[in-house]
């Protein structure tokens, strides 16, 4: 009786966790994520590293635009 598979939502490092192991042991260092997405939605992933759960924080985090930041630029010192 073959088990599942957990995938890492960022770089695709495959696990099969069969039935008779614990999932602790078989995911050992392992970050998941419950993403709630509303009533009765959320949904789950998995990461295999803090690294991989990094490239999932970015990618959903909003990106300041570079004209703005640029915008705080250093002043002249004319005081």
């Amino acid at each position: 009786m073959r088990g599942w598979f957990v995938i890492c939502g960022s770089c695709g490092r495959k696990v099969e966790h069969s039935h008779s192991e614990p999932p602790c042991e078989v995911l050992k260092g392992w970050l998941t994520v419950s993403y709630w997405k509303g009533l009765e939605s959320v949904e789950h992933y998995s990461y295999c590293s803090l690294s991989c759960l990094q490239e999932w924080v970015d990618s959903h985090v909003p990106k300041i635009p570079e004209v703005f930041l640029r915008s705080f630029g250093e002043e002249d010192d004319r005081v």
